[in-house]
């Protein structure tokens, strides 16, 4: 069988939109890196937020070997992943005014701790609630989101406001409203997202940024170690012992 046109498209443009991204977000990244650091130097806890296929990248960062084991996922009932039936319900509570709110309140985040929160669009009530009251609570914000939609888009939520308009940092991933990448003169519709692909990796970027400032600063990041690996067990075993009160994802 030949090989895929269409296939080497997207790999083009996918590998355009992270050098596009490496070298015009390079210092939120590095901002967002030292926020990280900090909030770990301080003795404070990591959470990363994101909804329908925005969670992916959250997910992508927590309990990860090569990971910060101090990062949590701040999980919405219903609105993680399309395991949900029907999948239809989760775009539908993104947009339930009051959700953020009650979610973390009941949370275990508190003043002084550091929210990722991802949402490609920033324009639903639940990202944009989520940071308000977060920053309400003392947190620290980072927002992933693509910048686009606040000028192409109106927003959902009764302020006008969309996720960047609530963030102490924003990591902006240059993804084109509609994301998709690819059209076909044969085929309606677009296709071929890129939002995961660069969102995951604007994350493991500001992940290593904070690795870097930590060990800079003098501090062992508390990274966890591959399990299929010889002595990862034994590894992950200290860590997540030594920072039990800062991770949330196991008993």
């Amino acid at each position: 069988m030949s090989e895929s046109k269409l296939a080497g498209q997207f790999f083009d443009a996918a590998i355009g939109l992270l050098q596009h991204v490496r070298d015009e977000e390079s210092r939120n990244i590095a901002a967002a890196g030292s926020a990280v650091a900090d909030t770990v130097q301080a003795g404070g806890r990591l959470f990363a937020f994101g909804a329908g296929h925005s969670s992916l990248a959250a997910q992508d960062v927590v309990y990860r070997a090569g990971g910060l084991a101090v990062m949590n996922l701040l999980a919405v009932p219903g609105v993680v992943g399309v395991d949900v039936m029907p999948a239809t319900l989760g775009s539908a509570l993104e947009r339930v005014d009051g959700l953020a709110g009650a979610v973390l309140d009941s949370s275990p985040a508190r003043a002084g701790d550091l929210l990722v929160i991802i949402s490609l669009s920033g324009r639903n009530a639940l990202p944009v609630e989520m940071a308000m009251n977060a920053r309400a609570l003392g947190l620290t914000v980072i927002g992933v989101t693509s910048v686009a939609y606040a000028t192409e888009t109106k927003s959902r939520h009764s302020s006008g406001t969309f996720l960047k308009d609530h963030c102490d940092i924003v990591l902006d991933s240059h993804i084109a409203v509609g994301d998709a990448e690819l059209t076909h003169e044969s085929i309606e519709a677009p296709f071929a997202p890129a939002s995961t692909v660069v969102t995951s990796a604007l994350m493991q970027a500001t992940m290593a940024a904070a690795a870097e400032q930590l060990a800079d600063r003098g501090i062992e990041p508390p990274l966890l170690r591959s399990g299929n690996v010889d002595g990862g067990h034994e590894w992950n075993g200290r860590v997540m012992a030594e920072y039990r009160d800062r991770i949330f994802f196991r008993h």
